[in-house]
């Protein structure tokens, strides 16, 4: 499956084989300037300020907000944007991105997006505010969360999902769990998430997946173990560049797992993404 890169913005990273391309930028930039209906699905982390529920919470450093009080950091300890908004300016800035996204979108395609507790009200907004049919939410259980003496501990996140208009039924595709379980990862991103988690949401994806906050690449990753295609954008110039070793990394596994010939998986940079 190769993407027409012919219609799509000069990307800063294309895969060898032509399934995977990725820009290094504000995805507010990027995405009107992707063509209507080019993407099945639209998969993502957005930056949620799950590690703050006061203004002098939230505008803490994201490493101590996510790894300061845990005691375990990632290998790269990468601080990244976007985490400070109050709930109105966030629901404003993820109505942007979202109606960016439906646009995109081909019909009855699939948006997926993680959420904590704090936001989950403000983020099922969002999707009704840029037209998306809300349908639910799953719970992913991280299972390694801190004791919290006295309190519910917080090992859980949501994934709120919907569609663009209606959603036929394809028995074909699986029935997800309500509860996915896979511990949470610290070795890429400050708030990485699980590849395996990422692989069993995109089962039900269609052809081609869109992330607008790739971070450290969980979801091309994924994407490239079920044979789909990636659009991937990622703000920040180091995730992105670890986003593309990790691209280039699941490639070289895939071919050892098929026992094919590794394909070259050189990239084509075009620039911005050094």
């Amino acid at each position: 499956m190769i993407l027409d890169t012919s219609k799509l913005p000069k990307p800063d990273y294309v895969s060898r084989d032509g399934s995977v391309v990725m820009y290094c930028g504000d995805c507010l930039d990027i995405l009107p300037k992707l063509p209507n209906g080019c993407v099945d699905a639209v998969v993502t982390d957005p930056p949620y300020s799950s590690g703050g529920a006061f203004r002098s919470d939230r505008t803490q450093s994201t490493s101590s907000k996510y790894l300061g009080s845990h005691g375990n950091a990632p290998k790269v300890g990468i601080e990244f944007s976007g985490d400070s908004r109050d709930g109105h300016a966030f629901l404003f800035w993820c109505t942007l991105w979202m109606l960016k996204s439906f646009d995109v979108s081909s019909p009855s395609a699939i948006a997926m997006l993680f959420t904590d507790w704090r936001q989950f009200p403000t983020m099922s907004d969002v999707f009704q505010a840029a037209g998306w049919t809300w349908r639910g939410a799953a719970v992913w259980d991280k299972g390694n969360a801190r004791p919290m003496s006295g309190r519910f501990s917080h090992q859980a996140e949501f994934i709120l999902w919907g569609s663009k208009g209606a959603i036929g039924w394809d028995f074909d595709k699986p029935c997800l769990n309500g509860v996915q379980k896979f511990c949470a990862p610290k070795e890429f991103h400050q708030t990485e998430k699980p590849v395996e988690l990422l692989a069993s949401m995109i089962e039900i994806a269609g052809t081609t997946v869109l992330d607008p906050f790739t971070g450290s690449g969980t979801t091309g990753v994924a994407c490239i173990r079920l044979n789909r295609q990636f659009i991937g954008i990622e703000k920040e110039p180091k995730y992105f560049d670890i986003a593309v070793r990790r691209i280039e990394q699941a490639f070289a596994d895939q071919a050892l797992f098929t026992q094919a010939e590794p394909p070259q998986v050189q990239a084509h940079m075009f620039g911005g993404g050094k």
